[in-house]
């Protein structure tokens, strides 16, 4: 299994290269390198702040003497004019690290609020809003982290920690029995003990993924209301169900009151306004 901390530092050591290559010539130009200042994250816009963490690593990793003072912890519901932190050291380091910072805070932010809005609408019920592999390339798992701070539950991070047999699958497998069987086969062969979960289009493709056995979740993909609760009620809490497809904010109770056990929403990631801040001078 991939440890996800090491996507998080190559993600960061792209960035910094990326944004300031053979130097920050703006800072380098004009700011001695002796100069010492004081920052502060300053929160423009009401949401859920994600990605104080991420920005600590970010400092410490241009500028291991960096002092950083934290107020409010990732999770936390902010509003116009709250601080999040505050960040004492060199001029040079806090400038370089400005733009950085914020890209990931305003993104996770962003998500983590979008993610709330969803959770707060399935409060009281057991159904999980999950996230998808819809997310920016290189950036999925802080992405992903987001949506753990809004509230809602991560799906499989890649194609390597969980299989998934959708449409495409099962139709160049030859039909749902013979690509469960090849996968369970597959899994045994190589020692992998990963969960299956397979995509169905209708109760009859339920009935042949529970016939051959042997998974860990069905997902309903494109099911309406009323074929939804016919499917949980099939299933009858032998296996996770989930549905997809086409569910948006105002459809994901009904969904959920359908009794699924998860939704999966690729707008959590793919479909956000990132969280307005800014990080100034003190």
């Amino acid at each position: 299994m991939v440890d996800t901390s090491v996507f998080i530092d190559k993600l960061i050591e792209l960035a910094i290269m990326e944004d300031i290559g053979d130097g920050d010539h703006s800072s380098l130009s004009c700011i001695p390198a002796t100069e010492q200042g004081k920052v502060k994250l300053l929160v423009k816009q009401e949401g859920i702040i994600a990605g104080i963490e991420i920005a600590k690593i970010i400092f410490k990793r241009l500028d291991g003497n960096m002092q950083i003072e934290q107020l409010i912890e990732d999770g936390t519901r902010v509003k116009p004019g709250d601080i999040a932190f505050y960040v004492e050291g060199s001029v040079i380091s806090l400038l370089q690290a400005e733009r950085l910072v914020l890209n990931v805070m305003q993104r996770m932010s962003g998500i983590a609020t979008q993610t709330s809005v969803y959770a707060e609408k399935l409060k009281g019920l057991k159904t999980k809003v999950l996230d998808t592999r819809k997310t920016t390339p290189g950036m999925r798992v802080l992405e992903k982290m987001a949506v753990k701070i809004g509230g809602g539950e991560n799906h499989r991070m890649g194609l390597y920690d969980m299989v998934m047999l959708k449409d495409n699958h099962i139709d160049f497998a030859g039909g749902i029995t013979q690509a469960i069987r090849k996968t369970q086969t597959y899994l045994k062969e190589t020692g992998r003990d990963l969960q299956i979960e397979v995509e169905t289009r209708s109760l009859d493709e339920i009935r042949e993924a529970m016939a051959v056995g042997g998974i860990h979740r069905i997902m309903l993909d494109n099911f309406d209301l009323a074929k939804t609760r016919e499917a949980v009620l099939l299933i009858d809490g032998k296996y996770e169900t989930e549905s997809s497809g086409g569910i948006t904010l105002e459809t994901l109770r009904d969904y959920a009151e359908c009794g699924v056990d998860f939704i999966s929403v690729g707008a959590l990631t793919h479909q956000i306004k990132s969280l307005d801040m800014s990080l100034k001078a003190v």
